[in-house]
């Protein structure tokens, strides 16, 4: 799946803010008596005190008191997820002292804590992130009802939080129901994110828009929206106040059904604080149009299908509402694209910071027509469609960009694939502050990815993706060992790597020496044995997420993680060689991690199709479904 809102961080880099309670909670129980005795005083000598003769004493707080409100006072300008951690294991009045202050909330795995557990560890939230199922569920490598429901969460949350102000939800099951929870409970809820959901419709997007009066951000990104039949289909873009209203985020690219445009065009007008507005494909460019005239404050646009429809009998000069369009930084969408209208976008490429074309089919002539304007480009999606020629042109043009991912509009092993290691070694050559990038490809060479490793020094996620198994350097027939080496052990700040193409444990081996600082390692298949695995485990002391498929990595490789899994947010392993004996010795092993066997229905019982490990303060869910087993 492709998040139509670019961005250079991810979430997924941090760790969930609850999972180190476990080891707070021991921090608090085993705090020295004397800390917590003294706190159970209170002052003496106050009106209606004591003996009622003689003068009025005076006793000023203790000072534990003074040092635990000067404390919250400082912690309120905390606000990196790591260091609130670290300073709630200090003890056990910074442990209190950090809950009460807490007013964002980061859940990584929703099955990681319970609802109950977090709304009474942190009373004062305002902000909640909950993230459901692993990132392997995009890719269709996981039961559709195998959990994530956001349902738990939204009545704890009603419940614990009545002043809750945002919600972000990233791959969750997520009812009409629930939203409509979300709606009726919280009377200053402002911000509504829903990234890779699943489950809800038109009727719960209304829901939300009815009843927020002081909504500032909708967005559906990546969700799956239901549609209904046309007797139960929702005018929901109707539902917002007639008033003006606070909206200055509105996306909706992914609803796969048609909006009244008549009520988007007022909706829009009677926004004037709306700064991001992503449309779906069911809004043409003569209404993109219209919507540009009345909204040329807008910061970020996603157009929409990018073409006529066969009602258009005027042609706008759309050149003239862009450049209307000052402040326009971003720019996605550009589905159903025609390319006749690309030359419109012109006047705002100058000051663009960030273009998203992976759904645009365009060739490298066209996209040398855009790009050659955009000099200020920091972040680009494109598809493959481009070929080397088109990533030559960005290498002489973008030199700040910082994040670049190529898509295949073709994922065919067979096919030659029309971007190289050619197109590669321009961009490393040309953008040397790149820090992200994601690229897929038929074809690389070991001395492509070495010279992004040098000259790229600052790249914090590098995600190769070789399209075909075991492919090979096509020049020397080596394996890629020493390009992913490179990356490693030439770029100091990376915390995210994919790896793809015919891989040995030599590899695995550089990754353990030097990627200390690696946090999320994805593998397919990769390795030799189970040395390759242990090297990882063994040397990457900051591993968060391992993602493993279709590798030889058996039991002993398993075994290898004793000492880390619980440090981690989760393990996934498929098509890999383990057995039902060795998982069952790590659940009895590590008895606060959850293991969970995913088989099909056809799988033999001892077969161990996909495991998926992650700990957890509340222990097995309750709603797995009976594809899954949880060992105990």
């Amino acid at each position: 799946m492709r998040e139509n809102h670019p961005s250079t961080n991810s979430e997924d880099d941090h760790r969930s803010s609850l999972l180190d309670l476990a080891r707070a909670e021991i921090t608090e129980s085993s705090s020295s008596s004397s800390s917590s005795s003294s706190k159970t005083r209170t002052c003496t000598g106050l009106p209606g005190t004591g003996s009622g003769s003689g003068p009025m004493e005076f006793q000023a707080p203790f000072p534990d008191q003074v040092l635990e409100n000067v404390l919250e006072n400082v912690l309120h300008f905390l606000s990196s997820r790591r260091d609130r951690n670290a300073a709630s294991l200090v003890c056990r009045s910074w442990y209190r002292a950090e809950a009460l202050t807490r007013s964002e909330l980061f859940i990584g795995n929703c099955y990681a804590v319970s609802p109950r557990r977090a709304t009474a560890r942190f009373s004062r939230v305002r902000s909640v992130t909950v993230k459901g199922k692993p990132r392997f569920a995009d890719f269709d490598l996981m039961p559709a009802d195998w959990g994530a429901h956001f349902s738990p969460w939204g009545a704890a949350l009603a419940q614990a939080y009545p002043g809750l102000e945002k919600l972000h939800l990233k791959r969750m099951s997520v009812t009409d129901d629930d939203l409509a929870l979300v709606a009726a409970s919280f009377s200053g809820f402002r911000e509504l994110v829903l990234v890779c959901c699943e489950g809800f419709g038109t009727r719960g997007l209304a829901a939300v828009a009815g009843k927020c009066r002081l909504l500032r951000v909708l967005e559906v990104v990546e969700s799956v929206v239901e549609v209904y039949d046309d007797d139960h289909e929702v005018d929901w873009i109707s539902c917002f106040p007639e008033s003006e209203t606070h909206l200055e985020s509105l996306v909706f690219d992914c609803v796969e059904s048609p909006v009244n445009f008549a009520a988007l065009e007022g909706l829009v007008g009677r926004s004037p604080c709306l700064k991001k507005l992503r449309l779906n494909r069911y809004v043409s460019m003569s209404q993109l149009y219209r919507l540009m005239l009345r909204a040329p404050q807008l910061t970020h646009l996603g157009t929409g299908s990018f073409s006529a429809t066969e009602g258009d009998q005027e042609q706008p000069d759309y050149a003239s509402a862009f450049a209307a369009c000052r402040s326009l930084v971003c720019l996605s969408g550009f589905r159903d694209i025609w390319a006749d209208y690309l030359p419109a976008i012109y006047p705002v490429c100058a000051n663009l910071t960030s273009l998203n074309l992976s759904y645009a089919d365009v060739n490298a002539l066209q996209l040398k027509s855009i790009i050659c304007h955009c000099h200020k480009l920091q972040i680009l999606w494109v598809l493959d469609s481009i070929g080397d020629e088109g990533l030559q042109a960005v290498a002489a043009t973008c030199k700040d960009l910082r994040e670049l991912r190529v898509f295949p509009v073709n994922t065919r092993e067979e096919s030659e694939g029309p971007v190289s290691e050619v197109g590669f070694e321009a961009i490393s050559q040309g953008c040397r502050r790149l820090e992200s990038i994601l690229f897929f490809c038929q074809r690389m060479t070991n001395a492509a990815v070495v010279a992004m490793s040098k000259n790229c020094p600052d790249l914090v996620v590098f995600r190769l993706c070789i399209i075909g198994q075991y492919r090979p350097d096509p020049v020397t027939q080596e394996p890629m060992d020493e390009g992913f080496g490179a990356i490693v052990m030439n770029c100091k700040k990376l915390t995210r790597l994919a790896m793809s193409g015919l891989l040995t444990d030599r590899v695995f081996e550089y990754i353990g020496r030097y990627g200390k600082l690696v946090r999320t390692l994805s593998v397919a298949f990769a390795g030799d044995t189970d040395l390759g695995l242990k090297y990882v485990l063994e040397g990457c002391p900051n591993m968060q997420k391992l993602e493993i498929r279709d590798s030889p990595f058996g039991d002993g490789a398993l075994r290898a993680g004793l000492h880390h899994y619980y440090n981690m947010r989760f393990l996934w392993m498929s098509s890999c060689k383990l057995t039902r004996q060795a998982c069952q010795e790590v659940a009895r092993a590590l008895p606060h991690l959850v293991l969970e066997v995913i088989n099909s229905e056809a799988a033999a019982v001892d077969d161990i199709e996909i495991l998926y490990m992650y700990r957890s303060l509340d222990g097995p869910r309750d709603d797995a479904p009976k594809v899954v087993t949880i060992l105990h």
